[in-house]
């Protein structure tokens, strides 16, 4: 009554789990104080804080700050919020998230070492040199930010 086979998939999965969003509405910070908090939350752990542009009660222009965290790290991340910005009040949102599997591997260049980010899974691969690096390298040997991606796009790690 029942086929008797066994199915198998090959391929590469990304990773699926969750994330807490917490975010808060700010309409009396300065510039400086929203960058603070940021960076704290990112130094402390937060896997991505971002602000939006939004228009706040009584016509206030103001922001949105939102801070993507582990879940267990979620209360310590509210109560950072709290801390760092002048908000009375934090809103958590779970949210499934999928990503791909990340390595950074370090290539050798013309201009220098070069560290690489590179992200598979779910069929995809995807390179991106870091930032950091390919400044620094185009500034000491005086040539573009372009020159020095490309040569370390070209190496192989």
């Amino acid at each position: 009554e029942a086929a008797n086979c066994v199915r198998a998939h090959l391929g590469e999965t990304g990773t699926r789990g969750e994330v807490a969003e917490l975010c808060c509405n700010l309409d009396d910070m300065t510039p400086e104080a929203v960058a603070f908090a940021c960076e704290t939350l990112l130094e402390q752990g937060a896997l991505d804080v971002y602000t939006l542009a939004a228009g706040m009660k009584k016509g206030r222009p103001g922001l949105v700050l939102c801070c993507v965290c582990r879940r267990e790290d979620a209360d310590r991340m509210a109560r950072l919020l709290l801390l760092h910005t002048t908000t009375l009040g934090v809103r958590e949102t779970v949210c499934r998230r999928y990503t791909l599997a990340r390595s950074v591997e370090t290539r050798e260049t013309p201009y220098g070492p070069v560290r690489v980010k590179t992200a598979r899974g779910e069929g995809i691969c995807k390179e991106k040199p870091e930032y950091a690096d390919l400044a620094a390298a185009a500034r000491r040997c005086g040539t573009t930010l372009q020159a020095v991606e490309q040569a370390a796009r070209a190496a192989k790690g």
